[in-house]
């Protein structure tokens, strides 16, 4: 475990909870509250998820699968007139693989509370894993018969180009946050200086590093290791890790923690917390998702710039230095060097332009 900073100015405070375990507290009721509103049988499968599973995917899957219960209420005739304590287990081998392809059909396109709800490919393609795993769930323990969901093709997901900042723009977005503020004025001018020196930090840990943005919101004050230039993040599924930074993150984080952050008295609950909002609180992902949007838009209006886009600029810029895809898929917490090897083992824009010129159609 690295050395705690011997600057940092919150406390560990005994009655206060880390944010992960705060978090998996948050996490664990409203899966709880979910759970009420499926049918009871649904319990036995959540369950058997936990140990291999975040609660973050249960949360998902069981949104996912309340879609599907009530898919069968609002146009299966045999459901028609069901709530949702009336269905049992015996309901899930009743259906046909039809029925589960006019659910993926449903799914495209379909209204809840009022709202109308669409699903990209990848939306469309978890919806209908959250279903198979829980149709695989009940098949196993022999509590149903058969298993239609291993009958219906499964959607096909399109590869995208992968969004990313070019080194330039880095540097632009960098800059702008460093000066972007220099001609406001009143009220805006205030903001912005209260704000700079952690957006700068926020988003150089980002660019610098390739955490998450939910290990970024998640950092205290004594996960920041100066002695060894290194902070503690908590990765997907709980497992912790020591991801090492440059100077530039360095100076960065400084700048923040022996300015704003030393100035700011933080809320009760919050004293230990890396970044913080203007109410004084933990800042959460959201908060930093429209905070990268705000300043990406203003230097790349034309690419749609989120955290995980700062994430695949790190992943890119780490390989191409490298060369080390292992190394690459180690930094950022991939379980599956393959899924690594996707995004950024890719033959790049570079040398692909260089197809353009490479074959004459006629000797000049």
């Amino acid at each position: 475990m690295p050395q705690k900073n011997e600057n940092a100015n919150g406390n560990n405070g005994n009655d206060t909870k880390t944010y992960q375990e705060q978090k998996y507290i948050d996490n664990t009721l409203r899966l709880r509250n979910i759970l009420k509103t499926l049918p009871p049988f649904a319990k036995d499968y959540f369950r058997a998820m936990e140990p291999v599973t975040s609660a973050r995917t249960r949360i998902s899957y069981a949104y996912d699968i309340r879609v599907f219960f009530h898919f069968l209420i609002e146009n299966n005739p045999v459901y028609r007139d069901y709530t949702m304590d009336q269905f049992t287990v015996h309901d899930l081998e009743r259906l046909e693989p039809v029925d589960i392809e006019e659910y993926q059909e449903y799914l495209k396109v379909y209204e809840n509370d009022d709202k109308q709800l669409t699903n990209t490919e990848k939306g469309l393609a978890r919806k209908m894993s959250a279903l198979r795993s829980f149709y695989g769930y009940y098949f196993k323990h022999q509590m149903i018969t058969k298993n239609p969901t291993l009958l219906v093709d499964m959607p096909k997901i399109h590869d995208k180009a992968i969004i990313r900042l070019d080194a330039d723009e880095v540097a632009l977005l960098l800059d702008y946050v460093d000066h972007g503020g220099d001609n406001l004025t009143g009220q805006r001018k205030v903001y912005y200086e209260k704000t700079k020196n952690r957006d700068l930090a926020i988003l150089t840990l980002l660019l610098g590093t390739g955490i998450r943005v939910s290990e970024c919101v998640g950092l205290d004050i004594q996960d920041v290791d100066f002695k060894n230039n290194g902070i503690t993040v908590t990765r997907k599924g709980g497992n912790q890790m020591v991801v090492y930074f440059g100077e530039e993150v360095e100076n960065a984080l400084k700048m923040y923690l022996y300015t704003t952050r030393k100035t700011t008295v933080p809320l009760p609950g919050h004293e230990n917390a890396l970044f913080l909002s203007t109410q004084r609180k933990r800042m959460g992902v959201q908060a930093v998702e429209n905070m990268v949007k705000k300043y990406a838009r203003e230097v790349t209006p034309n690419k749609k710039i989120t955290p995980h886009k700062l994430r695949s600029t790190y992943g890119t810029a780490l390989y191409r230095e490298t060369g080390d895809i292992y190394l690459v898929a180690d930094v950022l917490g991939h379980k599956d060097v393959n899924t690594t090897k996707k995004h950024y083992a890719a033959i790049d824009e570079n040398r692909r332009r260089q197809a353009a010129g490479a074959v004459k159609l006629r000797e000049v």
